[in-house]
């Protein structure tokens, strides 16, 4: 971005009336897409423990990993608090998927909004804030979850010691963020505590295990929702759509129309197939699916700089 505004939340390609309609909240769907994402989680979550050390155990864990990484989704769609109608809903799903995720729910609020504010603005948009892996190897480190896992727990960390210093916190969240922090500290503390009184080794095997290795599921996902985009104000240029199958967006609680979500980030995740059949042909980057966007992704990571001699070529 190449000056001080925000960016451009579209409102103009949908006439006013479908627009409202789009927007209306509603506690129904968001109730029974938890209560479905739920009820997987617990059970692949149970047919993996109870197939631990059985050949099995492993498909089942690459599924459960898959399920409890899908989680982010939700929290995603809680932190804009349009998930359900009823506030405290959102924050009460915001914040049991932001315990699993090792991500505080108000400070992902805050970190998010400053996303959606300045989408691609290298000097503001926190998710810009960290490199992204610039090499082959870069990227399988990313893949094994140990980065993220460094990054959640280091940024806990931090907060719980008072170090708010982060570019996209504010002075009057500094506070809050350190209590939420604190809190979110002991209750890993608790149930750290509880699972070695208890002797089992069922955190790990249902929980920080799967976490990790859904690492290679989640993070070519977020990778795709803006890498290779431009740097315009338009959110319907700086964002990626990734077209999927159902079960996908199943997971993802519809968020590959994620150019879609960025446009109008008023209207709940329910809504997003009708708005992307609104607006889906005046976005720029769409792809077919998440191979094709994970091979657009890397084209774009690990594009090669021109030669001195190319660029001096290329000047002549």
């Amino acid at each position: 971005m190449h000056d001080d505004s925000l960016v451009r939340f579209t409102a103009d390609h949908v006439p006013r009336d479908d627009l409202q309609r789009l927007m209306t909240r509603s506690n129904g769907p968001a109730l029974a897409r938890a209560a479905w994402h739920l009820g997987m989680l617990a059970l692949t979550g149970t047919l993996l423990w109870r197939l631990r050390g059985s050949p099995w155990a492993l498909p089942v864990l690459v599924a459960h990993a898959y399920v409890l990484v899908c989680r982010f989704c939700a929290f995603h769609e809680a932190a804009h608090r349009t998930a359900f109608r009823t506030r405290w809903l959102n924050t009460l799903l915001g914040s049991l998927a932001g315990f699993l995720t090792f991500w505080p729910y108000r400070n992902y609020r805050v970190y998010h909004w400053e996303h959606h504010r300045h989408t691609q603005d290298p000097a503001r948009d926190p998710e810009l804030y960290f490199p992204k892996p610039a090499s082959p190897v870069a990227y399988l480190l990313v893949l094994t979850g140990v980065p993220n896992a460094i990054r959640r727990i280091g940024d806990i960390l931090r907060l719980a010691v008072g170090i708010a210093d982060r570019p996209w916190m504010a002075p009057s969240e500094r506070g809050p963020l350190v209590i939420e922090a604190r809190l979110y500290l002991l209750g890993y503390a608790l149930v750290a505590g509880a699972s070695v009184m208890a002797g089992t080794p069922v955190l790990l095997l249902v929980w920080i295990a799967p976490w990790m290795l859904g690492q290679a599921f989640l993070r070519p996902y977020l990778l795709a929702e803006h890498t290779g985009c431009g740097t315009t104000r338009d959110c319907l240029e700086n964002t990626r759509t990734t077209l999927s199958v159902a079960a996908v967006r199943l997971f993802a609680w519809n968020m590959p129309y994620h150019a879609e979500h960025h446009a109008y980030p008023a209207i709940p995740f329910h809504a997003l197939p009708r708005l992307h059949r609104a607006v889906g042909r005046r976005i720029e980057h769409v792809e077919p699916g998440y191979v094709a966007a994970t091979l657009t992704v890397n084209r774009f990571l690990f594009r090669r700089p021109p030669s001195p001699a190319r660029r001096e070529s290329s000047a002549g």
